[in-house]
Order: structure tokens, then sequence, then C-alpha cells
């Protein structure tokens, strides 16, 4: 025996085809239709939207997003209906508010206390009106310290030159004062306020 025969099997050696190996020469044999119809294949099914969060939890995100827009149009409501920030009232119409108040109790303190109570709305106005110490000033200090001042006339200086000293009379003298002399203390602080009108 021969390597060539031990390589290959007997009938291809032979140059037999196998039984069961179809000839390429031979013309293709039909079987005829399939016993089965074939299946047909489906589409991919689109994918299908699945909502992360559950229903309970949508409602209370609602309800707290609603309550936010609720308070901020509440807020912003408000602050368009209120009304702007009244200015400050200027000194003048401070004091000669206080004096009106002095001058209802006129019948009622005694000349002592309504001096020291006139004496303290002057001189508040005083210093909130032209930025003087006069609170923390005696009478000849304060005379002295708007004697050269441009915003206070001559009148204004005699004005306030004898309502200081009918204040110190009454004050640190302790001469004997009415409700007559308590009224013209309130008239010359008046009119000094109003800038020396009557």
């Amino acid at each position: 025996m021969t390597i060539a025969a031990l390589a290959f099997p007997l009938p291809a050696a032979l140059g037999i085809a196998p039984a069961n190996t179809p000839d390429p020469l031979a013309p293709p044999v039909n079987l005829g239709p399939p016993s089965t119809p074939p299946v047909a294949i489906r589409d991919i099914a689109p994918p299908i939207d699945v909502f992360p969060y559950p229903l309970w939890m949508i409602i209370v995100a609602g309800c707290i997003l609603a309550a936010v827009i609720g308070v901020a149009v509440w807020w912003f409501v408000r602050w368009l209906r209120k009304p702007p920030a009244l200015p400050p009232p200027l000194p003048r119409d401070v004091a000669l508010s206080a004096l009106e108040r002095l001058r209802s109790q006129l019948r009622v303190m005694e000349p002592h206390p309504f001096s020291v109570a006139v004496s303290d709305v002057l001189r508040t106005y005083v210093g909130a009106a032209y930025g003087l110490q006069a609170s923390r000033q005696t009478s000849p200090e304060f005379l002295a310290s708007i004697s050269g001042h441009e915003k206070f006339s001559t009148a204004d200086r005699t004005l306030l030159a004898d309502f200081l000293e009918r204040c110190d009379l009454i004050k640190f003298a302790r001469v004997d004062a009415d409700a007559t002399d308590s009224e013209r203390l309130l008239e010359s602080a008046v009119a000094f306020v109003q800038g020396g009108l009557p």
C-alpha cells in the first residue's frame, strides 16, 4: 500500500463520489412548495415611555409649586400696592407740632417745667435745622455760637436772645411767673421757629 492510498479514503482514491454528496453537474431538483409557510418577522416595537416618578410624588410637587407661585404673586401684588414711603418731617414741622402740644398744657403745667419743655423744643429744633449743639450749650454759649452764623438774621438773634433771657429767669432765677409769662415764652418760641413771623 502506498502513502497516497493511506492519505485519501478509498472512494476518493478511486474517483468515486460518496453517495450523499450531490453531483455538481446534475440539474437542481425542485422539491415543491414547503409544507409550512415561512414565519413573518415582526418589526421592532417602538420604545415605551415609562415615567420614573409615582403619581403621589407628582401631586405633592405640583402642590408645592402652586404654593410657591401663589406666595410670589401675593408678595408682588402687595409690593405694587405699597404706598411710597413718606419723606421724614422737617425739623420746623416737628418743632411746631411739639409747641402746639405744649400749648394744651399751658394752663396745667407750672411755669418752671413749662419753660424747660419749651426751651428743649427750641434747642432741639436749632440743632436739627442748623446743625448746632444747642442742647449742650448754655444760653451765652449758644448766643455766641449763632452770632457769626449767616443763617441767622439780626431779628432771629434778637428774638432768640429775648427768649433765652426770659427762659433763664424762670428756670434758674426762679422769678415769679404765671400762665401769662408761659404764654409769652411759647409765642416767642413759635415765632422763632416760623422764621420771626408774628
